[in-house]
């Protein structure tokens, strides 16, 4: 902890790259552990219910699932967003580059972030383009549950990457960009087995890389410092000498 914290000192370009775990403690599950997303039984995979195809083919059972399993509209920032907030006021954080969709980064007041996996609080109509918002999205659901665009009647999208759909390119030349330019990565809550997502960590040719997660990850052995533990609390700690 104290190597850590020290290298947050004398950093002054330091880029945080998360996933689900850094939102597990705002009790969004993850979608790996033994209580995640994909351990849990459906009637179909999980992985083939956030599908395009399922989403075209199957749009009352896609949103069933969907805002079942995916919105947690009442979620909160955790102790992990309001440090990178903090690292960000302070001007050591450049940029948050993260999996989630959630939003929780931005609510915690970070303003640089590259959101790989879109965001469940961004939605359009698939046919006129009009903007919804997620608590308008939930409001203009139809009979089936199936959110209807009011302007012309065509099945609202929200602005999140299915399986089977590329990621939005300026989202990831904006991640490369920021990873690039860093002297300090931190990785944290995610498994980095998640591609293109996790290849990103590879643009990365700066001072010193920090691994911190629950469970070991297949990039553990090139990291400069690993800590298994819980992200809120590592953070937390680490960037305990900074003024709210």
């Amino acid at each position: 902890m104290s190597t850590l914290q020290d290298w947050i000192k004398e950093s002054d370009n330091i880029v945080f790259f998360g996933g689900a775990g850094v939102s597990t403690e705002s009790n969004i599950p993850d979608f790996r552990s033994d209580n995640g997303l994909y351990k849990k039984k459906y009637r179909y995979p999980a992985e083939r219910m956030i599908s395009h195809s399922f989403f075209i083919q199957n749009p009352q059972e896609f949103y069933e699932f969907y805002f079942n399993q995916m919105i947690y509209p009442d979620a909160i920032p955790n102790k992990a967003h309001k440090a990178l907030a903090k690292l960000e006021k302070a001007g050591k954080l450049k940029a948050v580059v993260t999996q989630n969709i959630d939003g929780l980064h931005q609510k915690a007041g970070n303003q640089v972030v590259y959101e790989l996996h879109g965001s469940v609080l961004r939605n359009n109509c698939t046919r006129c383009r009009k903007f919804f918002s997620l608590e308008d999205t939930i409001n203009n659901r139809d009979a089936q549950g199936i959110p209807r665009c009011d302007n012309c009647g065509s099945i609202i999208k929200p602005d999140v990457v299915l399986y089977e759909e590329g990621l939005d390119e300026g989202t990831i030349y904006g991640a490369i960009d920021a990873i690039e330019k860093a002297d300090l990565l931190i990785v944290g809550g995610t498994s980095l087995i998640v591609y293109p997502a996790a290849g990103l960590i590879n643009y990365f040719h700066g001072k010193h890389l920090v691994l911190i997660n629950r469970d070991s990850t297949p990039m553990d052995g090139r990291a400069d410092l690993v800590i298994h533990d819980t992200i809120g609390q590592v953070m937390e700690e680490a960037t305990a000498f900074l003024e709210d």
